[in-house]
């Protein structure tokens, strides 16, 4: 692994922040609560490590569902946000994956919505691996290049192709969209062996277009639910994919 440019990284990062507002949007933060109920089936017991807080949306409802919880952030500005969420409960540690290092090891390794934003994600989940107790679970969830909004957008011609970067994207810090399968591929490559894969929400517009609707009369919370019901069926046509894997054997 090609030792990381942490100054350069700071900076991708720094300039990305403004793409997130001051708070989470509507539709990322009505996300957070369906990842959760998927994954509950799945969870392992015992020390969960939350890699990336962002605005804490996530942090607050894994706070809620993990007594022992870490958070690891190389933005400060999202660990104050997030630790006035969160209180003192949460553990929180101010570093990269590709730097981190501890002694202890976790249970449950949430890794949501940032390996798009690593440069070398093998590497990285390698590196996550290694963190697992010898019976914990990494679940890495992803956004989807495949979902219906962004296929709607290759025939608006605002996309050239399915894995093109969107001006979203490149402003979020993006380095790649995934499918399902070169998901699993970048996992595989890390050495985890995969227990269960799958996809959350079905989404047929763009977060923009969620945004201005959620909560109106054309997307209440029947649409909302409609549309996770129906991501369980097919995840090819979600909002994110995910890849859960076991600790390496």
């Amino acid at each position: 692994m090609t030792p990381l440019d942490t100054a350069a990284e700071q900076e991708r990062l720094d300039a990305a922040l403004a793409s997130y507002g001051e708070t989470a949007a509507p539709f990322d933060a009505a996300m957070r609560g369906y990842m959760m109920r998927t994954f509950e089936p799945f969870w392992r017991e015992g020390a969960c490590l939350q890699v990336g807080c962002a605005h804490g949306d996530q942090t607050s409802l894994l706070a809620a569902r993990f007594a022992d919880l870490t958070v690891l952030e190389p933005t400060a500005a999202f660990i104050a946000e997030t630790r006035r969420r969160v209180g003192d409960a949460v553990r929180f540690e101010q570093a990269f994956i590709e730097t981190y290092a501890t002694e202890r090891r976790f249970d449950t390794i949430v890794f949501s919505h940032v390996l798009e934003h690593v440069e070398d994600a093998a590497a990285c989940l390698a590196r996550l691996a290694a963190l697992l107790t010898p019976t914990g679970r990494l679940f890495t969830v992803v956004p989807n290049a495949e979902a219906p909004s962004r296929r709607i957008a290759v025939k608006m011609g605002v996309l050239s192709h399915l894995e093109a970067l969107s001006a979203d994207d490149i402003a979020a810090g993006h380095r790649r969209v995934y499918r399902l399968d070169t998901l699993a591929r970048d996992v595989r490559a890390a050495g985890l062996p995969i227990v269960h894969t799958g996809g959350i929400f079905y989404k047929p517009l763009a977060n923009f277009q969620f945004d201005a609707l959620i909560g109106g009369p054309l997307v209440g919370e029947a649409f909302m639910e409609g549309c996770y019901q129906l991501g369980r069926e097919d995840a090819a046509a979600c909002a994110s994919i995910y890849v859960i894997a076991e600790a390496p054997r």
